[in-house]
């Protein structure tokens, strides 16, 4: 089997065009992974030989931390590129600055495989990493489309605070909460972008729902399924997904599973369906848990943050002293008193006490995962961390 690298392909585009046509079955790994090379040997040894062909092999890691492979079929990935071309109104939009790298599944089909099956532009940048070069490409492309998650929106802040980019198209975000409360500033930084809301995973290759920015006014607010998408919620009150683009198997600890096309695939989301046909993601089930019998929602109070922090923030699990699950939040950069006392603020303004986070941290910036998500596995270990309140309890 093929296997691709990050930075290989980098080097030279043409490899990952080239592995495309070829019959033989591919795997595109990520330039950082903590998962080691026997690890991947060994799954990709455990793969049937009705996969050796036709198909792609992405890494990921989701929210659990733990490694999967995801199989998918290349036909699929076409047919859901030329999809969301339709869906997105994409026929206007005449090339795509890639800031995320394209072994995450989201910018994989949404700008690589999108740009190829409908003969459009496509424009690497090495993202905020060198941001000069990154300004410049979304300046002088024309009639353009870039794919963002949440997470990078503070870093326009920091290093575009006031430019403006009149000749993006169309602006979408995916891989976690959509930035609702940040719309204003973007419709002024992108004056001429539709702004859409995207909603999947990696093991629906990547899109399941969709929704313009305008056409809801909560971030929850997923939209409506793609077509031939089948949502429900199982017993748990979990999302469940059936799709015509979804992976077709994966290999993780357990080792080989197919998924067959009357599988309900667990997407990890708590949801609820609107009377209207949208969808809204309440968070992962692990972000919403009860404390003292309440229900919290690290979503919803991610969200109030959020409207006077435009920094990066993020929150993770953590125990109070007598064992009851919490929560803690991380910021960045460092804040100082005023802005600290803001947040606080709105807590009081929008949650009761139990629903305060146990502590607000800070360091000089949180870590991120290689798709550009905020990695919260790392964030209690921060070297650099400063406490700036704690809750008495």
């Amino acid at each position: 089997m093929k296997i691709l690298h990050e930075q290989q392909v980098r080097a030279d585009l043409d490899e990952l065009d080239r592995a495309w046509v070829a019959p033989e079955t591919f795997i595109f790994l990520p330039e950082k992974s903590a998962t080691g090379e026997a690890w991947i040997a060994e799954r990709l040894a455990g793969i049937p030989g009705d996969y050796a062909e036709g198909h792609f092999i992405l890494l990921t890691s989701g929210t659990t931390g733990e490694p999967k492979l995801v199989i998918g079929s290349r036909d699929r990935a076409e047919a859901l590129a030329r999809h969301l071309h339709e869906r997105q109104d994409s026929e206007a939009v005449q090339a795509t600055v890639c800031l995320l790298p394209l072994t995450y599944c989201y910018a994989f089909v949404n700008q690589w495989r999108w740009a190829r099956s409908l003969g459009r532009d496509l424009v690497m940048t090495d993202g905020f990493s060198r941001p000069a070069e990154l300004e410049a490409a979304l300046a002088s492309t024309p009639a353009s489309m870039i794919c963002l998650v949440g997470a990078q929106l503070p870093l326009f802040h920091q290093h575009f605070p006031d430019a403006t980019f009149p000749l993006v198209q169309r602006v979408h975000f995916a891989g976690g909460r959509f930035p609702q409360e940040h719309l204003a500033d973007l419709t002024r930084r992108f004056p001429s972008a539709t702004i859409y809301n995207n909603y999947g995973c990696a093991e629906a290759m990547p899109r399941l729902t969709l929704r313009k920015a305008h056409e809801a006014d909560d971030a929850a607010d997923v939209g409506r399924p793609l077509d031939g998408v089948k949502l429900r919620l199982d017993g748990a009150g979990e999302l469940t997904f059936q799709s015509p683009f979804s992976a077709v198997a994966f290999m993780d600890e357990q080792g080989f599973s197919a998924v067959p096309d009357t599988q309900w695939i667990s997407t990890g989301d708590l949801a609820e369906e609107h009377p209207n046909g949208h969808w809204r993601v309440l968070g992962r089930s692990g972000e919403v848990f009860k404390r003292f019998g309440e229900k919290i929602s690290l979503s919803s109070l991610l969200k109030s943050v959020g409207e006077v922090w435009p920094h990066a923030a993020a929150f993770y699990k953590a125990h109070d002293p007598g064992g009851e699950e919490a929560h803690v939040l991380s910021l960045a950069p460092h804040p100082d008193k005023k802005e600290v006392r803001e947040i606080l603020l709105r807590f009081r303004k929008d949650f009761p006490r139990t629903h305060w986070p146990l502590r607000i941290e800070s360091a000089a910036q949180l870590p991120v995962l290689p798709n550009g998500k905020t990695d919260i596995l790392a964030l209690p270990t921060l070297a650099d961390k400063q406490e700036h309140w704690r809750q008495r309890l």
